[in-house]
Order: C-alpha cells, then sequence, then structure tokens
C-alpha cells in the first residue's frame, strides 16, 4: 500500500493537464484500477486481517481522490490564470463614444409651430391619414369637377368590382380633421391639425407626402382681424423677428372670403431672409371658414363664423434652416440629417426658447 501511495502521488503531483489527471484516477482507483482490485481482495483475508487491510486501503482511496481533486482545482486556477493574462482588458479607459440619433427637421418644426400656437390657446387635433370621400372633398364643398378630384393629383385607393361606393383617399390635407372635430366638440372651437398629407406631385418644392398644419378657430364675433393678427404672431414668433404680412384675394372652396398670405423677405445672393427687405414670398391660403363647411361640421353658420389656414410644415423648416431641396427630406441620408438635424433633448419651447 506504500508503494501504491507513493506511486500515484508523485505522478498526480507531476500530471500536466486534467487529461493526465483522468488517466491516473482510471488507474487508480477506477473500477479496475490497483486500489480497486486490492478492496476486493479483502473477501479472501482472514477477520484479523480485513480488520487491519480494510481502513488501510480506504484512507488510502480517500488520500488519492483527495490528491486528484486538489490537483484539478491547481490545474484550472492555471489555466484562468493565464487566460487572463490573455484577455486582460483596462476597465478604467474610457468607453468608445456613440453616436447619438438626432430629430428631424420635420419633427423639429412640428414641435416649434404646436408650441406657439398653443401659447395662443390653439389645442391640437389629430384624424385618419384615409379618408373618405366626403371628409376629402364633400364636407369641404369641392365640387365633383373640381382639379383637386381628379386621379392626376390624388391618391385613390381600390374598391373591389362591383362596389359602387366612392373610393377613400390618402387626405390631401388635414382639413377633414377639422371636419370631424366640429362634428365632435361643436363650437367654439381654437385648434390646429398638423399632419401628413399625400398629393401626385413630385419635384424641388413639391413630394407626394409631405406635411401639413392647418388651423380653425370658430367663435361669435371672429373676424379676418383675428385672423391677420394670429398668423402675424405666429411668424414673428417662428421666425424670430417681428414679420409683416399681406393678404392677397383668392379663391377656395371651403373658404370666403379667401386670401393668399404673404410674409415679408429679400433674397440676397440666391437665399430668402424673412422679416426685411421690400419682396414678398407667397406661404399659405386662410380665409372665413365658409357657411356650407360649417353646415357639414354641424355647427349653425348663422349663428357662428371663423376662419381657418394651411401652412406648409417642410417649407416652414426650408424657410427657417435653408433647406434648398423638399426632396431630401424624405431621401433617408444619415450625412444630412446629421447636418441639419437637432439634438434629441432640445425641445422648443417659448420659454426656453425655438431653435434657430
Amino acid at each position: 500500500m506504500e508503494e501504491l501511495r507513493k506511486k500515484y502521488i508523485e505522478a498526480i503531483s507531476d500530471a500536466a493537464d486534467e487529461a493526465s489527471l483522468e488517466d491516473l484516477r482510471v488507474q487508480a482507483v477506477g473500477k479496475k484500477g490497483e486500489v480497486s482490485l486490492k478492496m476486493r481482495e479483502l473477501g479472501k483475508m482472514t477477520p484479523e486481517e480485513r480488520q487491519v487491510a480494510g481502513p488501510a486501503l480506504n484512507a488510502l482511496k480517500d488520500e488519492i481522490n483527495s490528491a486528484l481533486a486538489a490537483k484539478k482545482a491547481a490545474l484550472a486556477d492555471a489555466a484562468l490564470d493565464a487566460r487572463l493574462k490573455t484577455e486582460w482588458l483596462d476597465v478604467t479607459l474610457p468607453g468608445r463614444g456613440r453616436r447619438q440619433g438626432t430629430i428631424h427637421p420635420v419633427s423639429q418644426v412640428m414641435e416649434e409651430v404646436t408650441a406657439i400656437f398653443a401659447d395662443m390657446g390653439f389645442a391640437v387635433a389629430e384624424g385618419p391619414q384615409i379618408e373618405t370621400d366626403w371628409y376629402n372633398f364633400d364636407a369641404l364643398n369641392i365640387p365633383g369637377h373640381h382639379p383637386a378630384r381628379a386621379e392626376m393629383d390624388t391618391f385613390y385607393t381600390h374598391r373591389a368590382e362591383g362596389d359602387d361606393r366612392p373610393p377613400h383617399v390618402l387626405r390631401t390635407h388635414t382639413s377633414p380633421v377639422q371636419i370631424r372635430t366640429m362634428e365632435k366638440t361643436g363650437a367654439p372651437i381654437r385648434i390646429i391639425c398638423p399632419g401628413r398629407v399625400y398629393r401626385a406631385d413630385y419635384d424641388q418644392t413639391h413630394t407626394p407626402m409631405f406635411h401639413q398644419v392647418e388651423g380653425l378657430a370658430l367663435g361669435k364675433d371672429i373676424s379676418m382681424a383675428n385672423l391677420k393678427w394670429v398668423l402675424e404672431e405666429f411668424f414673428s414668433a417662428f421666425f424670430g423677428t417681428h414679420v409683416e404680412t399681406r393678404f392677397r384675394a383668392s379663391h377656395f372652396p371651403f373658404t370666403e372670403p379667401s386670401a393668399e398670405v404673404d410674409i415679408q423677405c429679400s433674397w440676397q445672393d440666391g437665399t430668402v431672409k424673412v422679416g426685411e427687405g421690400d419682396d414678398w414670398l407667397e406661404v399659405l391660403g386662410s380665409g372665413m371658414v365658409h357657411p356650407k363647411v360649417l353646415e357639414a361640421g354641424g355647427i349653425d353658420p348663422n349663428e357662428y363664423q371663423g376662419f381657418a389656414f394651411g401652412i406648409g410644415i417642410d417649407r416652414l423648416a426650408m424657410l427657417k434652416y435653408g433647406i434648398p431641396d423638399l426632396r431630401a427630406f424624405f431621401d433617408s441620408d444619415l450625412r444630412w440629417l446629421r447636418h441639419y438635424g437637432f439634438a434629441s433633448l432640445d425641445q422648443p419651447t417659448l420659454h426656453g426658447g425655438l431653435s434657430r
């Protein structure tokens, strides 16, 4: 037994890896190992011999198993130390910078517009982008022969064969939201309706999908003078300087009288500067809400009157931030967005200041 103990304790101590260690375990205490075979011989011994040899063999087996476990733990620690030396990492080094996303100019301008009109008491109203023919055209006093109802200007949805109902449309303006709000809340009303709209047009200043914000104010004594004041206050706050406006007579089916609105500007080296100079730039359409539109919204035109206007959010962004081409808004070019985008935490407010 002493020879077995010395043989295996030294061999275990000299084992270089876990595979060698496992071979030694099998040779010593496996089912056919030397120690296991010795223990089988106990049955051939006399009781007196077993009393001496039995405890000695058990002690030898325990000592070898303990030596195997200790050596296995030592080999594992050595392997871990070697791995840590090759995979060492200085956790005190600063982390790699992660580029933050930016806010799209359309989203930024929409927030600015909302903040300005909210300060003047306007609530925000929203509606579906797929509208019925009635809400998009009929309720707004747009006749059947109007060019806006032609398929070359408007996106119509498909109807199944045999379905004679008027097809739904991708809304061409956010004016249907005004009708829905009139039906829901009645008068008086003071709302703006920002949102995405669609028209079949595509060039440097037009895209098939763009953004508008329309305003509606109804009351018993609202006039064009209120409309002019609201628009001048809005443009002055938005551009950060006093902006004069000029009204030109026009025609829209949903307003009477109707007016195109120009803002004061100057042209220098191909760029426009708002709020100065002797030139004028057309920016929106407006007017007093037509009585038929009020009736379609369930409001008595003999008791209430009011104004409405519509502005292109994308064009406002182009004017304020010097963006030359409207199509670039929708190209998904990250380089463009990093240049014209805004910090995610830089939310515009009247108190904190709008972005410049």
